[in-house]
């Protein structure tokens, strides 16, 4: 069920659009300063806190999954687009700037995935799974 998940991606908006609006406020800007990455982090780390739990229904569960995958993207693309808009707006050293941590940010892909621990590789998807499995069991 879709519904399912949705108060709890509701509760990390709110709190995340306050503490972004608190942020600003605290910093002298009258705006939202990181609410929707803190929302994003509140609904990521609540949701896997309840999962670990196991306080969620598997309906609850699929509903938090479907949200997260459709939220995330989708508030991601619109903050890259305000700030490709805001950046050409700002001058060169804007732009240049977000250049740089996007090249940052692609550097640092090999070294954070050394981090995670290793894995099979999947099946090709030309093959049966059930042949996979049959293979493994050798």
């Amino acid at each position: 069920m879709v519904i399912y998940g949705l108060a709890l991606m509701g509760g990390c908006m709110v709190v995340g659009t306050g503490l972004g609006y608190l942020i600003g406020h605290l910093v002298g800007i009258d705006a939202n300063i990181g609410g929707v990455g803190i929302a994003m982090l509140l609904l990521v780390v609540l949701a896997r806190h309840l999962m670990d739990r196991d306080q969620l229904s598997k309906l609850a569960q699929s509903g938090i999954q479907f949200w997260s995958a459709m939220y995330i993207p989708i508030v991601v693309a619109m903050c890259a687009r305000q700030n490709v808009v805001a950046a050409f707006g700002a001058g060169a050293l804007a732009f240049i700037a977000g250049l740089g941590a996007v090249f940052i940010g692609f550097l640092l892909i090999r070294p954070i995935s050394a981090l995670s621990p290793k894995s099979e590789p999947l099946p090709p998807l030309n093959e049966d799974p059930a042949v996979a499995v049959a293979k493994e069991g050798k």
